[in-house]
């Protein structure tokens, strides 16, 4: 375990003092999809540093995480990211393996390319190509896969575009980062023309480039992802998994995930990896629509995300397998299994905050929470919750009892 959260210089001084069998993985930042990759790595003996800009994160400390530090904010300095990076990977005696957990970091690793840092995902182009909704919309509509009705506004006038979608309707980025920098959200539900206008002259002045997309008729509890890892040589290992309860519901978070079965999802979703060229882990997110009776695409993550522990439980740790195939290493692939993942904390405070919603979770499965017994078992397992583990549950006990916050959007 991460006894403390250090400084960059103390971190390095105490990594020459250790000695690892075997390269160690480095994940930032070191919040609650953090953990639950330090956890799937640790799970096969790799040992994991968790880097971030704050020590208030759950990763740190874990007992998966060996070591955690401060590394300058990509944001803010990228050059000096690298440099923070590879001050760590020269105190090592492996090249250690990268595991970006937020879009920022992906750009970051991806972007500076640190050396003596192994990346086991695609190259910034390809991330970029994946990320920037134009070309992923693009991509889908040449493979005929469904998304919302989409109207990129650098090539259409806006109020045509609004013509034809109607209102409420929504407003979203090309590429995330930058409208999250400008705006604090990744979308923007606009209800009229005004409204409207006022979120595409903000963007058009910053030189962001936004779509206007209708609002999906969301059928609320039935949104899927396929969760996988793909190689460099093509092979996939994935999940299907149903975000079946979201805190706030409707449009949150994910707090409840359960495996599905969903061949054609999972086809449709394969087909653009394929078609981008794209390798590593990630997250192709769907909704049903109500209306045309089918799932259409909305966005693929190119990273780890809140419930990765999810396939991990179903018996696919795609951390582990890039983590293999960046050393070199091996990693039988098997079926997946049923699985359910839950986020206690925002689970809870659904229970507690809207009478009208009905609990999910069997007798069964709360007794083996709350004994720990689900450790030991497989089917049911948590995010950052694990009485064998109690640090990154104790922080965010703290954070919400008055402790210092940790901003994720996850």
């Amino acid at each position: 375990m991460s006894r403390q959260f250090t400084s960059i210089a103390d971190l390095c001084a105490t990594l020459e003092d250790r000695s690892f069998d075997r390269p160690p993985a480095i994940v930032s930042n070191a919040h609650i999809t953090g953990v639950s990759v330090a956890r799937a790595l640790a799970a096969h003996g790799v040992p994991v540093i968790a880097l971030d800009r704050t020590g208030d994160g759950v990763a740190p400390p874990s007992e998966a995480v060996v070591a955690a530090g401060e590394v300058t904010f990509p944001l803010d300095d990228p050059d000096g990211f690298r440099d923070d990076v590879e001050s760590v990977a020269a105190a090592l005696d492996h090249d250690p393996v990268a595991f970006p957990c937020m879009d920022e970091w992906v750009h970051a690793f991806a972007e500076t390319e640190p050396e003596g840092v192994r990346r086991p995902f695609a190259d910034r182009d390809v991330i970029a190509n994946v990320l920037d909704k134009e070309s992923l919309y693009a991509t889908a509509e040449e493979l005929g896969v469904p998304f919302p009705e989409t109207y990129r506004l650098s090539e259409v006038d806006p109020d045509g575009a609004a013509d034809q979608l109607g209102f409420p309707l929504v407003v979203k980025p090309a590429r995330k980062r930058e409208f999250e920098e400008l705006l604090g959200t990744n979308v923007v539900e606009v209800a009229d023309r005004e409204e409207f206008h006022d979120v595409v002259t903000e963007a058009d002045e910053a030189g962001v480039r936004v779509m206007a997309q209708e609002k999906v008729p969301v059928a609320t509890g039935e949104d899927r992802s396929l969760a996988s890892y793909r190689s460099p040589d093509g092979e996939v290992l994935s999940v299907v998994g149903n975000a079946r309860v979201r805190y706030p519901q409707g449009y949150g978070t994910s707090c409840v995930v359960d495996t599905v079965s969903d061949p054609e999802l999972e086809a449709d979703a394969r087909s653009i990896l394929e078609e981008s060229g794209y390798y590593g882990i990630s997250e192709a997110e769907f909704v049903y629509d109500r209306d045309r009776e089918e799932y259409v695409l909305l966005d693929v993550n190119t990273r780890p995300w809140k419930w990765i522990s999810m396939p991990v439980e179903a018996g696919a740790n795609l951390p582990y397998a890039a983590y293999a195939d960046a050393v070199g290493a091996e990693y039988e692939w098997t079926d997946p299994d049923n699985a359910r993942w839950i986020y206690l904390p925002d689970y809870l405070s659904l229970l507690a905050s809207t009478p009208s919603f009905r609990d999910v979770l069997s007798n069964e499965e709360w007794t083996a929470l709350l004994s720990g017994e689900f450790e030991s078992t497989r089917g049911l397992t948590t995010g950052v919750y694990r009485p064998s583990d109690p640090g990154p549950a104790l922080q965010i006990l703290e954070t919400e009892f008055g402790g210092p916050d940790y901003y994720c959007s996850c």
